[in-house]
């Protein structure tokens, strides 16, 4: 396995899968005060790339901004990507309220670009209305995410998989599991609301296809 994603990663991972799943839930238990779109995707997947990396890795930067058209999404203008650690209960981070238009990164694992999972997470909505990834509805297999990092590079990735699970089957060692190539998961809340939150995982599944300098 890559050493910076496991076993460090799916160990405390593994003992962090619920708060991973209520990334971009309507938090508290007021429901949101602004509609949203549809909270929910068409599981849908391309053929799973071949053994051989679509693009060369690039070496460890974190990243700053993150694009995804197809949802409306352009982080830039709101602020630099947040770096989520463990809380102190062990468990995975996520976005506050206030950082509602926010994507954020779990830095315990590899950044985008480097071998293996990188994981972004993002709000659906919130009490206070829509979030980031409000649109993540209209997100198709083939789309991009473009990544920008420290260094000044970028690596864009291409959308392979989407999927939406129930957060009590959420399925760690797929989104967390050592690849052989620089991948990318994007992972959001869906669902109807339910006492204010949302019973769903939204799941991006994304291979690197391309970086720039």
């Amino acid at each position: 396995m890559n050493r910076r994603t496991a076993p460090a990663l799916l160990a405390a991972v593994t003992a962090a899968v619920a708060v991973v799943a209520l990334a971009g839930c309507g938090a508290e238990s007021a429901p949101p005060q602004t509609a949203t779109p549809p909270a929910k995707v068409s599981p849908t997947a391309a053929p799973a790339p071949t053994a051989r990396p679509a693009a060369t890795p690039l070496p460890r930067s974190t990243p700053v901004r993150v694009q995804l058209p197809a949802a409306g999404v352009d982080t830039g203008p709101t602020g630099p990507v947040l770096e989520l650690g463990l809380a102190a209960d062990g468990t995975v981070e996520v976005p506050s309220e206030a950082d509602a238009e926010r994507i954020g990164w779990y830095d315990k694992g590899v950044t985008p670009g480097e071998t293996g999972p990188a994981i972004l997470i993002g709000h659906f909505d919130t009490a206070r209305g829509p979030a980031v990834l409000k649109n993540v509805a209209k997100v198709r297999v083939g789309d991009e995410i473009t990544v920008t990092r420290a260094d000044g590079t970028t690596a864009v990735f291409r959308v392979r998989e989407l999927e939406q699970v129930d957060k009590k089957t959420f399925p760690t060692q797929k989104v967390y599991g050592d690849t052989p190539r620089p991948e990318l998961r994007l992972i959001t809340c869906g669902g109807e609301l339910v006492d204010g939150h949302r019973p769903d995982n939204i799941i991006l599944y994304a291979d690197m296809v391309t970086r720039a300098a």
